[in-house]
């Protein structure tokens, strides 16, 4: 007989769930919605919205109305942000608190005039809003690889953040090399609970079964991670 096991961290995570549950209560109050980008990386939940009246929109400019901005779960900017501030909109956050932990931390590194190097995927929206927290010398790159291409002064003063659904296993190991180089270096470990929980069950779920399936959006940076997780422990792993 066949056994079916569903991972106990399946489901959303809390920055997810507070983004969405957010955008709902607002459509509540009746009032035109707009989200700055998808509100998460799930296509089901973008289409429900979308049905309720929900307006994805990408920049500012196309705003055609009154109503409430949503910033999504990812975060934006700091010149975005204020932008939205003196767009005239009402405007919500929706940003995870662990990605806005993230943005002050590199503030505040920044201010004390240490270069912050992001661990993530550059073009993800996510890393893009962290990024633009720092200042012109601050640098997301995708692995050890990336941050050796940097050419750092040996003196340089360097502190480490990552993007929240980043490899918890691959960061260590990465640290763990950065660590012999020599650098004064500050690592920040933000990477969000809920992300190490749910890549530890996968890992060790995928290590005993004969098949593997993960759900999850096709753009979703956390989804992606699993899979690659899953993938390095059952070869019969299905996205």
């Amino acid at each position: 007989m066949r056994e079916v096991i569903l991972a106990e961290t399946a489901g959303f995570c809390f920055g997810v769930q507070k983004a969405m549950d957010t955008v709902y209560s607002e459509v509540e109050k009746g009032n035109q919605v707009y989200t700055l980008g998808p509100i998460i990386h799930n296509e089901e939940v973008v289409k429900d919205l979308a049905s309720k009246g929900v307006q994805v929109i990408e920049g500012l400019d196309e705003l055609k109305e009154s109503g409430t901005l949503i910033i999504r779960s990812h975060g934006i900017s700091k010149d975005v942000m204020d932008t939205c501030l003196y767009s005239g909109m009402k405007v919500v956050y929706a940003t995870c608190p662990f990605v806005k932990k993230i943005h002050n931390i590199v503030q505040e590194e920044c201010k004390i005039g240490r270069r912050v190097i992001i661990f993530g995927n550059p073009k993800h929206p996510e890393v893009e809003g962290i990024q633009g927290w720092g200042d012109e010398n601050t640098v997301a790159v995708e692995n050890f690889e990336g941050f050796m291409n940097l050419n750092l002064k040996p003196d340089e003063k360097i502190s480490i953040v990552a993007q929240t659904t980043y490899n918890y296993n691959k960061f260590k190991e990465i640290l763990d090399k950065i660590s012999d180089l020599g650098y004064d270096i500050k690592c920040f470990n933000t990477i969000c609970n809920a992300t190490q929980e749910r890549q530890v069950e996968a890992r060790e779920i995928a290590a005993k079964v004969d098949a593997m399936i993960v759900i999850g959006g096709k753009s979703s940076s956390n989804t992606a991670k699993l899979v690659e997780i899953c993938k390095n422990e059952c070869a019969n792993t299905i996205f």
